[in-house]
């Protein structure tokens, strides 16, 4: 079996482009890089470099080499981060999130769980699952594959809070149609709804806000209308204002969240699945 070393220090050389800067780069003397590559090329029973006075490069063998090596060091680095994410997931469950409504009921069963308050992207669940980077991921999409199984656990619905004296404030509901060429004050990372909302209200003005405290307080002191969910009555950072809030009831802003997990993890997820399917709110 060769050496990660060796292979780390072919793979510096190829990247620096002399022995003395890959030394350099890797913290060791010249020399014991020289007597690195000679023990390599002797494991490996081929000649991986051309040697002429002052001037080493690699042959196509050694370009080869290289590229394995790389290819070798990535599978070690994963195989290192997999081991130590399963360890970890032994002991805590960590959630993770494309979508942040869930977040707020995870909140509130306070089970023995950790989630992370960075928004995924639901290009990334196949391969965070697999990584064993969450145990769990929660997202409006569902995904079915030989490793990977979703299970639904609630509806997140869209509502808009108006000024009570808009002259929509009173309908029972709205549509999105209705909002058109108004200006919202939106909290930026709102995972898919951010781009569900710019596309479906015409002529709209967003005013993101990085922090929830910023929200608050533009709210506070203007009577700009904001988006709220069937969610976000559960947050700390509820907004309590004269604002009415009216669900929209177009069926793009009814949004079903799943709850996705590698299948070898289900029997260790589903008490957490049940707990938040129990809690999530009941349409009346």
């Amino acid at each position: 079996m060769i050496d990660n070393n060796l292979l780390e220090e072919l793979v510096t050389f190829e990247e620096s482009g002399t022995l003395a800067a890959a030394a350099e780069k890797l913290r060791i003397t010249q020399p014991s890089m020289t007597r690195g590559m000679q023990r390599l090329e002797a494991e490996l029973g081929v000649k991986l470099f051309e040697r002429q006075p002052n001037r080493l490069t690699l042959t196509k063998t050694g370009e080869f080499a290289v590229e394995l090596a790389k290819s070798a060091l990535k599978v070690n680095r994963d195989l290192k981060t997999q081991v130590q994410n399963f360890a970890q997931a032994e002991k805590m469950l960590k959630i993770g999130l494309t979508i942040p409504g869930p977040k707020n009921i995870l909140d509130k069963l306070e089970l023995n769980v950790e989630v992370t308050t960075d928004l995924q992207s639901n290009e990334q669940i196949s391969t965070l699952l697999n990584e064993r980077a969450f145990s769990l991921i929660f997202s409006n999409q569902e995904l079915l594959t030989d490793q990977i199984e979703s299970r639904y656990v609630g509806t997140e619905r869209l509502l808009v809070n108006l000024d009570q004296f808009s002259y929509r404030a009173n309908q029972q509901s709205i549509t999105f149609s209705e909002l058109k060429g108004q200006s919202f004050i939106v909290l930026r990372a709102i995972g898919p709804w951010r781009a569900l909302i710019q596309e479906q209200i015409p002529d709209a003005t967003f005013m993101y806000q990085e922090e929830q405290v910023a929200l608050a307080q533009l709210t506070k002191y203007s009577s700009l209308p904001y988006f709220t969910t069937n969610l976000s009555a559960l947050t700390k950072h509820r907004l309590d204002d004269n604002r009415h809030s009216i669900p929209i009831s177009d069926d793009s802003a009814q949004m079903p969240v799943y709850a996705n997990y590698l299948i070898t993890d289900k029997k260790r997820v589903l008490p957490v699945l049940q707990a938040v399917s129990d809690y999530w709110p009941k349409d009346k």
